[in-house]
């Protein structure tokens, strides 16, 4: 199968699909189109004049268990069927409901970008369609995968989770630690503090490497380049930190003094996140906006609004194309990066969404919630998957797993043996080749990529759930403190948590190195 591209992906043949694919997209264009036609409907809110609207049209004035905003719903949905039905646009109704509705109208608007973002969106989306590419043929060959095999590795990885324990406790800072995150080769741990420091540790050892002073205020994001420490040179880019200075700074890993300072947000910085690029990094502030910028040239491409309150967390898709952010207005919404348009948005809770997390399978988010749970959201139905009430206080961090190309001390591929000439050398049938076994120890590598996650919550608990029917795996105690943040190494052997004692805790597999 050849590469997919932005050049070539209207050439590809599979890209409008079957006949009937084409007539399933045209209805759901359809239902779009009429729920967009009934948003501009003019219908009246006083309950009396929607009673009297539905008796006029022929339908019931009111159905068992029916409120008045339900009523209000149904009067909107006939009338946009009628309106289809007939092929107009709007129905006329009573001139002072229309004044009333014309004042709620929201008009659509664009506002101008730089060249530098247009050029940007180009190669987001260029880097992002083979990367989808890939991880749709991946998800193909797990589907043909028998179903005694999926449940073997289910088994063992959960069996395995199941057995993380506290290996043990460091003080982190002078102040609460707000975010603890693992180094893409899992030997290092930063952690941000309320008291503006970074502090770089060896893991699992928990020894201090280096400090990084830079904020004069609490750290509230820190973020790997996806290439740090693997094969990234220590004197470039290795980690961006955003605090409650309003300000976001680049970093090396040799020098304790930041490479580069982004100023643009109005108030305090939450989360931050580097793009699977390494080219980009999102910035979530209490300014209401999000904020897209340039690693190379350290300006910012992208001022994005659309949150009526504070926004907290941020993340982004591994494709590279979606971005997701969630707010203290309880609203997440996911971004097209390639177009700028809200891809979906993530509304249910009742409490500010202070943790999100995007899938390894490109589709499913996860957030975490004051109203003490986790969502999960499927953007193929566009709809909350499942609610999993999973701490009994704030639930503060939430993080899929997400594992590395290759399985842990993955040994490289054996030499092909010299032939034997007298042909006197014979093959054991018992022992299996250790290509067989590698190939299987490589799919079971690829298949617990995302198939469990954890949470911290403030009621002093941090939770292993499993990623496919959302069942609880394992709960950690921490010190009794607050957890601030939680975060998983790549190599599966290492969990991570921040509290607000000023302590983070490393916990493994049977607690052991």
């Amino acid at each position: 199968m050849s590469e997919l591209t932005f050049d070539t992906l209207l050439d590809d043949g599979n890209f409008q699909g079957s006949e009937r694919a084409r007539q399933e997209n045209q209805v759901i264009l359809d239902e779009l189109e009429r729920k967009k036609k009934a948003r501009n409907l003019a219908v009246p809110t006083d309950d009396n004049k929607v009673k009297a609207r539905l008796r006029e049209i022929g339908e019931p004035i009111t159905l068992f268990g029916e409120r008045p905003p339900d009523r209000r719903d149904r009067l909107i949905y006939v009338l946009s069927q009628i309106n289809t039905a007939r092929g107009e646009d709007g129905m006329q109704v009573d001139e002072e409901s229309s004044e009333e509705s014309s004042d709620e109208e929201v008009e659509e608007f664009y506002s101008p970008g730089s060249l530098e973002l247009l050029e940007a969106r180009r190669f987001l989306a260029e880097y992002s369609l083979p990367r989808a590419q890939k991880r749709v043929a991946q998800q193909r060959t797990d589907s043909r995968m028998p179903l005694g095999r999926i449940i073997d590795i289910r088994k063992k990885v959960f069996a395995e989770v199941k057995t993380f324990a506290n290996l043990g406790s460091q003080i982190g800072d002078e102040r609460p630690v707000s975010l603890v995150r693992f180094s893409p080769n899992s030997k290092f741990l930063l952690t941000g503090s309320w008291a503006g420091n970074v502090k770089l540790w060896n893991v699992p050892d928990c020894t201090p490497v280096r400090t990084y002073r830079g904020h004069t205020d609490r750290i509230g994001g820190v973020a790997w380049h996806p290439q740090a420490t693997i094969s990234l040179s220590e004197d470039v880019v290795n980690f961006v930190t955003g605090a409650a200075d309003r300000s976001l700074h680049l970093w090396s890993l040799k020098s304790e003094t930041p490479l580069a300072t982004l100023k643009g947000h109005a108030n305090r910085i939450a989360r931050v996140a580097f793009h699977p690029s390494g080219k980009y990094v999102a910035s979530a502030s209490f300014d209401t906006s999000w904020r897209l910028w340039d690693v190379a040239t350290a300006k910012e491409l992208l001022l994005q609004e659309g949150h009526s309150k504070e926004v907290f967390s941020i993340d982004f898709q591994n494709d590279g194309a979606l971005c997701a952010s969630g707010g203290l207005d309880a609203i997440g919404r996911v971004w097209d990066l390639r177009s700028g348009r809200t891809a979906m948005v993530l509304d249910g809770h009742v409490e500010a969404i202070f943790g999100i997390s995007f899938s390894p399978n490109g589709y499913q988010i996860a957030t975490g919630s004051g109203d003490d749970t986790i969502r999960i959201w499927d953007m193929r139905s566009l709809k909350a998957l499942y609610t999993i009430p999973a701490h009994l206080s704030n639930v503060s961090d939430v993080r899929f797993f997400y594992a590395d190309d290759l399985p842990p001390n993955h040994a490289a591929p054996t030499s092909t043996p010299d032939a034997v000439m007298n042909g006197t050398e014979e093959s054991d049938p018992d022992v299996k080749p250790a290509d067989i076994e590698e190939d299987k120890a490589l799919e079971e590598w690829k298949y617990r990529s995302g198939l469990y996650l954890a949470s911290g919550g403030y009621d002093g608990l941090v939770k292993l759930w499993s990623a496919d029917d959302w069942q609880l795996l394992r709960t950690l105690p921490t010190d009794g403190g607050k957890v601030m943040s939680v975060d998983l190494s790549q190599d599966g052997r290492m969990l991570a948590s921040g509290t607000y004692n000023r302590n983070f805790q490393i916990f493994t597999p049977d607690g052991g190195v």
